[in-house]
């Protein structure tokens, strides 16, 4: 069975206590897939000189963040992985001459464990988080997402994990009004994305209002993976809110 790409918002790290519409989204995100084999995921959490690939037989819940309530750091997601989809992802990234390393260290940061926390709460599929490569640019990782999403094709669900828009200085008290800035690059993106316009989406940081809605690409960056790994088929919003005013929690699937 072929699985889909899928970019998810996750949103601040309270996001499981949140009751947000974009929490109960992610809660109902199996009504809409087939049941994955396995996940390969990419987090706005975790950059990286070169591309790293988490190795550990169970990958650690890491809270990297502060100031949240107690409760929220007795959130554990006990994810495991496979030695299996581990050398398939290092046959795969080889085979394209893309250079890695292994680590057996790293979990998972909230990037990554909030919106499969959320989505896949039984914690029963095989994962592998893969790093962000700070030496990648738009189109390095459109082509990276295109490598990984020959993974499709073999049950294995791609995500990437970030926020259509994020800008933490502009944050205002939940139910605020979104800022007019937030509202238009977000419709620019759904308008490139609906459109499969994905030379536009790389010009990202031309469009204006860029700077306010991205202070920083991080956030965006796994979009841009995600995309690729739908290798130009149809795509699909499937979700659309703002948390905090200024944090985009949009979410889309490509391919089906």
């Amino acid at each position: 069975m072929k699985m889909p790409s899928l970019f998810l918002p996750h949103g601040a790290p309270d996001l499981p206590l949140s009751g947000h519409p974009a929490a109960k989204f992610l809660q109902q995100l199996k009504r809409n897939i087939p049941n994955p084999k396995a996940i390969v995921i990419i987090s706005a959490h975790w950059e990286t000189f070169g591309v790293q690939i988490t190795t550990a037989p169970e990958l650690e819940t890491i809270y990297d963040f502060g100031g949240f309530p107690s409760e929220l750091y007795d959130l554990k997601y006990a994810a495991k992985t496979t030695p299996e989809l581990i050398e398939k992802i290092k046959n795969l990234l080889g085979d394209a001459n893309i250079q890695f390393s292994a680590n057996n260290r790293r979990g998972l940061d909230h990037g990554a464990w909030v919106p499969l926390w959320l989505a896949f709460p039984d914690a029963n599929i095989p994962i592998v988080q893969l790093s962000l490569d700070r030496r990648m640019n738009a189109e390095d990782l459109f082509k990276f997402g295109q490598v990984l999403g020959v993974l499709r094709e073999q049950n294995i669900l791609i995500i990437g994990s970030g926020a259509s828009v994020h800008n933490l200085g502009n944050i205002t008290p939940e139910g605020s009004p979104v800022a007019d800035w937030a509202i238009a690059f977000n419709g620019w993106l759904e308008g490139v994305i609906e459109n499969n316009e994905w030379q536009k989406l790389l010009k990202f940081s031309a469009v204006p209002h860029y700077k306010q809605a991205h202070p920083t690409p991080e956030h965006l960056l796994p979009l841009i993976v995600a995309a690729g790994a739908g290798l130009d088929e149809p795509t699909s919003k499937i979700h659309s809110s703002f948390s905090y005013g200024s944090i985009g929690m949009s979410a889309w699937m490509f391919g089906d």
